[in-house]
């Protein structure tokens, strides 16, 4: 049974979820164990987006890692629902700094 699982309100004065009830709803794998997918996807305009996709793991991480992408290739981009979205063609490169960085990635389309 969880405990405190989604409780929005509680009339309880000294009611404060610890820490670890926090800490313990988020799953967190090591990049060996996580098989990432990086795409391409074309949009209006002729533009093209490399998207990284299937990370498991904390928001903040997530978002590090896409800084860390974003920076090493010198482009823009963004994180919306889970996924990693990096302005331009990168994947060949972003598939050797992930590789770097211990992840396992599948490239996918075409």
């Amino acid at each position: 049974m969880k405990k405190h699982d989604n409780i929005v309100y509680s009339t309880d004065d000294n009611y404060s979820p610890s820490k670890e009830e926090i800490d313990s709803t988020a799953i967190e794998l090591p990049p060996e164990k996580q098989v990432l997918r990086l795409h391409l996807q074309r949009l209006p305009g002729n533009r093209i987006i490399t998207i990284v996709k299937g990370f498991i793991g904390r928001d903040k991480v997530l978002i590090d890692l896409s800084k860390y992408l974003k920076k090493s290739c010198g482009v823009g981009g963004s994180v919306k629902n889970h996924t990693i979205l990096i302005q331009g063609n990168h994947r060949d490169k972003i598939l050797e700094l992930l590789n770097e960085r211990g992840f396992k990635v599948k490239v996918s389309g075409g």
